[in-house]
């Protein structure tokens, strides 16, 4: 076994959407993480319907796998990054429509999750007020989802009110551990913003994992880099995405390197596969833990 690899559209935000996917199938990925915004795939467009539709034509004929991402950053705000969010004090509603949206959206695709998170939770307001709105919210969406069985990929991220992994298990067992609410992993949080080994990070995500973000980092700094660049061992990594048993799509997530889009995609791919080829030539078992 080994993973489905694919690749971020917010890292082509230079690209028309068809055009990036065109690339990405042309070098050789198996999938993409689509992030709703303009002017990709805007899901506040009149014309959403008709868009997903020729989306879908596209994916389907270049055999892309898609999960939806929803971590645009001024698709609710002109001036306020990723807000409103489902914690913050005003502008919820506005949120759970996206994120509902994305969801129809997801089911025409044929998308295999939708991903999204917590927010940051404002100045002065206190954790059960955070733990109440986020709650309400992710049970909502939670609902819509039930319409189409698709899967809600809550990713922890660094700053904001659920951080790590730990918070996002225990959003499950506040909520019941309800069946559509699974995990996003970002391998580069957690070696930004978790205490364990990515192994053992992965090894207790397994059981919910729905959908990977692939990228470097360095610890405390919250900033996406190409392979290479910061702490990530990306063979032990992916050797431990392997070994769980993770049959979703694992995405390259380089927002912020869209100028060279083509090039750090397909060496990014070559990093990938190079990787994967140098663990399973290495003897041993994977660790999973300290």
């Amino acid at each position: 076994m080994t993973l489905r690899l694919g690749y971020g559209t917010n890292g082509f935000g230079s690209h028309r959407l068809e055009d990036a996917l065109r690339v990405i199938a042309d070098l050789g990925y198996d999938g993409v993480a689509l992030t709703l915004d303009q002017p990709h795939l805007d899901p506040f467009d009149n014309a959403l319907a008709r868009r997903t539709a020729a989306v879908r034509q596209v994916l389907d004929q270049l055999g892309l796998a898609v999960v939806v991402e929803t971590g645009a950053r001024y698709v609710l705000d002109p001036w306020r990054k990723h807000e409103p969010s489902l914690v913050s004090d005003h502008g919820r509603e506005r949120r759970i429509e996206l994120l509902t949206r994305a969801l129809d959206v997801a089911d025409e695709l044929g998308a295999e999750a939708v991903s999204f998170w917590s927010g940051t939770l404002p100045a002065g307001t206190d954790g059960a007020a955070g733990w109440s709105r986020l709650c309400d919210g992710v049970s909502r969406v939670l609902d819509h989802a039930g319409r189409y069985g698709v899967p809600c990929a809550f990713e922890p991220e660094p700053g904001m009110f659920v951080d790590r992994l730990d918070g996002v298990l225990e959003l499950a067992e506040r909520l019941g551990r309800p069946d559509l609410l699974r995990v996003t992993l970002d391998v580069g949080h957690v070696v930004c913003n978790e205490d364990e080994p990515i192994g053992e990070i992965v090894r207790r995500a397994a059981p919910l994992l729905a959908n990977v973000q692939l990228d470097d980092m360095r610890r405390g700094v919250h900033e996406h880099l190409e392979f290479g660049e910061g702490e990530v061992d990306l063979p032990e990594t992916l050797a431990a995405l392997v070994a769980s048993g993770y049959r979703g799509l694992a995405s390259v997530e380089l927002p912020r390197h869209g100028h060279a889009a083509p090039v750090v995609a397909e060496r990014s791919l070559h990093a990938l596969r190079g990787a994967l080829a140098r663990r399973a030539a290495e003897p041993g078992p994977v660790v999973v833990s300290r």
